[in-house]
């Protein structure tokens, strides 16, 4: 079963009067419980392409079609309901609600994905964060919320995760800890992982790699 279809995408951004090509006809699939890494320099369209594999962006040409959905034809409310339920989206700052403790967080989570795999504090503590549960995302360190950010999509059991630099910033230690959560989760589940990343190490975790730099070449 195929999770990713692209197909001869083509996508460019306006500067000043000229146009700014990104892809000129990417193509590439994924199956389901496989994992994919994006690769390439910044600015050679690894966000991009995540952000139009959840519906934050749109194309210039070709096709996307995602879990079974032509992007094209879904509107942004259904698009809205994919990321609740059935796309995990991992950013580099995490995403958390400031507001929010992080179990609130988690919670929150898991109500709009209207499915529970366990109590939240259960992905806490597997993510080593016991004990912090009633802290707010400033109270804890950027390790610890990009942890949090992590058991938010573990907690609503996504179909397809799509990761953008989700270690960028953390320290090397921290940096490992979170790859190594983030691909035994993804191994258990059996879901659809899409990684954007700088590192080349955590790259080679993948099962494929994509290098954008290249053209799109696996």
């Amino acid at each position: 079963m195929t999770s990713v279809n692209v197909s001869g995408l083509r996508k460019s951004y306006a500067t000043g009067a000229e146009a700014v090509p990104v892809f000129t006809g990417l193509s590439l699939r994924l199956a389901s419980h496989e994992s994919l890494a994006l690769t390439g320099p910044s600015g050679s369209g690894k966000s991009t392409l995540l952000n139009i594999l959840c519906g934050l962006e749109g194309i210039d040409g070709g096709e996307v079609h995602v879990l079974g959905h032509e992007g094209a034809s879904l509107s942004n409310d259904q698009w809205a309901g994919l990321r609740r339920q059935r796309i995990g989206v991992v950013f580099q700052d995490s995403n958390l609600m400031p507001a929010l403790t992080l179990e609130e967080n988690l919670k929150l989570r898991a109500d709009l994905a209207g499915r529970s795999f366990g109590p939240v504090r259960d992905w806490l503590s597997r993510l080593g964060l016991a004990g912090l549960e009633d802290r707010y995302p400033d109270q804890v360190s950027g390790g610890q919320r990009q942890r949090a950010a992590l058991a938010m999509v573990f907690v609503m059991g996504p179909d397809l995760v799509l990761a953008d630099e989700p270690t960028g910033s953390l320290d090397r230690h921290t940096a490992r800890d979170v790859a190594d959560a983030l691909f035994h989760w993804q191994q258990a589940q059996g879901c659809s992982l899409i990684l954007a990343t700088h590192d080349l190490e955590l790259a080679d975790r993948c099962n494929r790699r994509l290098d954008l730099a290249g053209g799109g070449q696996q």
